[in-house]
């Protein structure tokens, strides 16, 4: 494709970004711009999975909406820009280290060429005139010598310090990257890192992997009826309430919209089905009161799908037939947990493919 044909293309991308953008009474804005456009031009294929889902379930779209795809799917490639400039500066500040140690070592060798000549020159001498030159003279390298040690060390002082900072910063940005802004858990980039990860552990030590797929029931009614902040803040509450019944190495993630995820790495099925239902009940025991009138907005409750890990299948299957269980539990009546081994729950041919292991319960 030419120079000619690529602005075309995005020509052709722009202006259905902004036809989309009138079309939902959106603000043309730089962010309500982007999203759209990354949405024409399908740069993101889970962003534009899950505009075509929102899109699907509401004929308007609100701002709300609008800013937390932008948050969930644009906004992290800005903080892996950050980790590369982090990467970019920490880099050069190695490489001035490595020059400074360079430059010792030439220092180093130049003072051992001064000794070695001061030494030759000693050999024989007896005039005190000579004999004080030379002494003179080793003074003055040794002197040279230790000025340039002060200096290298304070230079090496400093770019340590440097280092240091440009490392926790570093630390620091990776962990926003795998972090959802929003409720303060691991975000799906996280989820998607860490199923691989665990899924690998448990292949190779053959240990027990349990998947905990959630969604909050009727969350749409909740947030058209009570506001989107008041559902954010269910969101967060959600959120603790999973890391609250969670230890070791479980971890908690968002998976996408008010859809939740649980990986429990070491867990037998039927641990993994009572932390589910711990999960629920706990939630669901809590009256949420609207601290600005008083008013109670009722309690929440979740519904979960339960799923096995199976050694060497892939990590679709794994998830596919959790999201199947969690299917199967709302279309049950919510507020309750499925897993993969209830009856009447059926799954894809491939995600049933068994393993010689022994189911342990």
């Amino acid at each position: 494709m030419n120079i000619s044909d690529h602005f075309e293309l995005s020509a052709a991308y722009a202006k259905e970004a902004l036809r989309l953008l009138e079309e939902k009474r959106l603000p043309p804005t730089p962010r309500n711009y982007e999203v759209w456009y990354t949405y024409v031009s399908q740069q993101n294929y889970r962003l534009t999975e899950e505009l075509n889902k929102t899109i699907a379930e509401t004929k308007k779209l609100n701002q709300s909406e609008i800013d937390k795809l932008y948050n969930d799917h644009i906004a992290a490639p800005e903080i892996t820009d950050k980790v590369e400039q982090l990467s970019v500066e920490m880099s050069g500040e190695i490489d001035q280290i490595i020059k400074m140690i360079h430059t010792a070592m030439g220092n180093s060798a130049a003072y051992g060429q001064s000794l070695d000549r001061v030494t030759e020159k000693l050999v024989g001498v007896v005039d005190d005139e000579a004999l004080k030159i030379i002494v003179e003279t080793l003074v003055l390298s040794t002197n040279e010598m230790e000025q340039n040690n002060k200096q290298l060390e304070e230079q090496l002082q400093q770019a340590d310090k440097q280092v240091v900072s440009l490392n926790h910063n570093l630390k620091s940005v990776k962990e926003e990257s795998l972090t959802d802004q929003l409720t303060n858990i691991a975000n799906r980039k996280c989820f998607d890192e860490e199923i691989q990860i665990m899924a690998a552990e448990a292949n190779l030590e053959r240990t027990e992997f349990c998947l905990l797929l959630g969604d909050i029931d009727f969350f749409k009614k909740f947030n058209d009826t009570f506001g989107h902040q008041t559902g954010d803040q269910v969101l967060r509450l959600v959120a603790r309430g999973l890391k609250s019944n969670l230890k070791g190495r479980d971890l908690a993630a968002r998976y996408g919209g008010e859809e939740f995820a649980v990986l429990l790495p070491q867990t037998k099925l039927q641990s993994a089905i009572t932390v589910a239902n711990q999960i629920r009940e706990s939630l669901s025991s809590k009256e949420l009161i609207k601290k600005t009138t008083g008013e109670n907005l009722g309690t929440i409750t979740m519904s979960f799908g339960v799923s096995r890990y199976r050694f060497g299948e892939d990590i679709e299957s794994f998830i596919s037939r959790a999201d199947t269980c969690l299917y199967a539990a709302k279309h049950a009546g919510r507020d309750q947990v499925k897993c993969e081994t209830d009856p009447g729950i059926e799954f894809e041919p491939a995600a049933m493919e068994e393993d010689a292991q022994t189911i342990v319960m």
